[in-house]
């Protein structure tokens, strides 16, 4: 028993990951370091944050964050910051502007364009469907008996 709660809590204890704790005096700046972490993007996972990533430079943007609201900086500040130094890749919602436009617009445009195209092989088969030749009487007559055929 205290063998199998051993193994348990050694493999228990290997999973746990290390969390970062970061001391503020003021509750306001603790609260400004949380949600920009959890906003801007980690730039070597590119689809986690800050707060969710543990890449090495996740961890030096982390600090670089902390060290920013420790000195006193707006949360604005920091994003310009980080911004100016990374560009508008390390934001999640990046701002609509000439550089990220596609970001933004690009969806809609495959929206449409795949919209365009599915109307348009309808309308070509409904088309098609149209100008299919229609068949004679004695035709008719013929498929009729090559069913009856088939059928028995």
């Amino acid at each position: 028993m205290k063998q199998g709660l051993l193994v348990l809590g050694l493999a228990l204890a290997l999973n746990a990951q290390a969390v970062e704790i970061r001391q503020f005096e003021d509750p306001a700046k603790q609260q400004i370091y949380e949600n920009l972490v959890k906003e801007l993007r980690c730039l070597v996972c590119q689809n986690q944050s800050l707060a969710d990533s543990d890449a090495d430079l996740a961890k030096d943007l982390r600090t670089e964050v902390y060290n920013i609201i420790q000195s006193g900086k707006s949360e604005q500040e920091a994003i310009q910051f980080l911004v100016d130094r990374y560009g508008d890749f390390v934001l999640y919602n990046p701002p609509l502007k000439t550089t990220t436009s596609l970001l933004w617009l690009g969806p809609f445009a495959l929206l449409l364009g795949g919209g365009a195209f599915l109307w348009r092989h309808a309308k070509r088969r409904s088309a098609a469907r149209e100008t299919e030749p229609s068949l004679t009487d004695d035709e008719r007559h013929r498929l009729q008996e090559l069913k009856k055929k088939i059928e028995g």
